[in-house]
């Protein structure tokens, strides 16, 4: 099959756009013509070589569609179901798999840097020569080849268009308050950073019934689409944070913390202000090599950090509540889509998400 996408050369070039087609389908894989995608950071890491993905490479991984086929094996999936694509594969049957830990699936970990599915093959072609897909997904493209896990079924009458977003932004954000904090109702809790992710995390805060969501950002227009997304009070990264902060949270410091800026200052911030005995999740990240300094009192006080990157996500669970909470008006999906693009438009989306000029900038195929 036949089929357009976004094809990466080498770090930092520009996205051309390539005919491709499928060969090797195993018996386990799904096929899904892509609908809707939306443009994370993670692929722009990924285009300026900062995740060391072999190349040629297809990026994008936050996606929704429609199975096209799929393979002799596969039980849960059929042709034409409405699908979010999960960017986690997983065996089902490692150390880490049954110990319920699934983004630590040793053949997950193992193939990642290969950016293959776990027996080795490649399922894209450019003429003859192998692609690679980002995260296992790849889909700055009309079509991507995923596992079974990775394609999980949602109603038809969910705008796929915004049901992309819950495959990655979303998740992450809102899995870290209800699956990783496991916020408590009437508590506080604050977030640094309000792009996808941390608005995500406030979301997942106002699920919980948080008493107290502050918003953290230095851009006040961030700040402001923070109360729409349910924050309580608002407040400027700058030098009188600390204080501030205290001044709201009765002096003590928030019970939960999420991270969600992705720049040392955050993270030194994230352990500042969480109160002694709470919660802090680190959400964002930094260059692998990059090191990160803390003053070694604000790690006292039997605060408690993690570091999550998928949200602790079930997506088979996850994914259609956070569907439900749409349909029923609980969660906002919408107002994070700040344009949306056609497939020959990835560049100048890329280059505004760096810029910072987009929440979420959706290509609709």
């Amino acid at each position: 099959m036949n089929f357009n996408a976004a094809v990466l050369t080498h770090a930092g070039a520009a996205l051309a756009i390539e005919q491709l087609h499928t060969a090797n389908l195993g018996d386990a894989d799904v096929l899904v013509r892509i609908v809707a995608t939306a443009l994370c950071h993670t692929d722009l890491e990924a285009v300026e070589g900062q995740l060391g993905a072999p190349f040629p490479l297809v990026p994008g991984h936050e996606a929704a569609g429609i199975v096209e086929w799929v393979g002799k094996s596969v039980r849960k999936r059929a042709v034409g179901d409405h699908v979010i694509i999960s960017w986690n594969p997983h065996c089902n049957h490692c150390f880490y798999c049954d110990k319920h830990q699934p983004i630590l699936c040793q053949q997950y970990r193992d193939n990642a840097a290969r950016s293959l599915h776990f027996d080795g093959k490649p399922r894209l072609f450019l003429g003859e020569q192998p692609v690679h897909q980002l995260m296992y997904a790849g889909t700055f493209a009309e079509m991507a080849v995923v596992t079974e896990d990775c394609a999980v079924a949602i109603p038809d009458a969910m705008p796929l268009d915004l049901a992309c977003l819950i495959g990655c932004g979303v998740m992450t954000g809102v899995g870290a308050a209800l699956n990783i904090a496991k916020v408590e109702a009437g508590s506080s809790a604050s977030v640094i950073g309000c792009g996808a992710v941390g608005l995500s995390a406030i979301q997942g805060a106002k699920l919980a019934a948080a008493g107290i969501i502050i918003a953290i950002d230095r851009d006040p227009v961030k700040l402001a689409l923070a109360r729409t997304f349910g924050a309580t009070h608002t407040l400027l990264a700058n030098d009188d944070l600390v204080a501030a902060h205290a001044a709201l949270t009765s002096g003590r410091g928030a019970d939960y913390v999420f991270e969600a800026a992705g720049n040392q200052a955050a993270f030194r911030a994230s352990m500042e202000i969480v109160r002694p005995g709470g919660q802090v999740v680190w959400l964002g990240k930094v260059p692998v090599n990059q090191e990160v300094a803390f003053r070694w009192g604000s790690l006292m006080g039997e605060k408690k950090i993690v570091r999550s990157s998928y949200g602790g996500t079930d997506p088979a669970k996850d994914f259609p509540f956070l569907v439900k909470a749409y349909q029923d008006g609980r969660l906002l999906l919408d107002e994070y889509v700040t344009s949306r693009i056609r497939l020959e438009d990835i560049n100048t989306g890329l280059e505004r998400l760096k810029k910072g000029l987009e929440i979420r900038s959706v290509i609709q195929f």
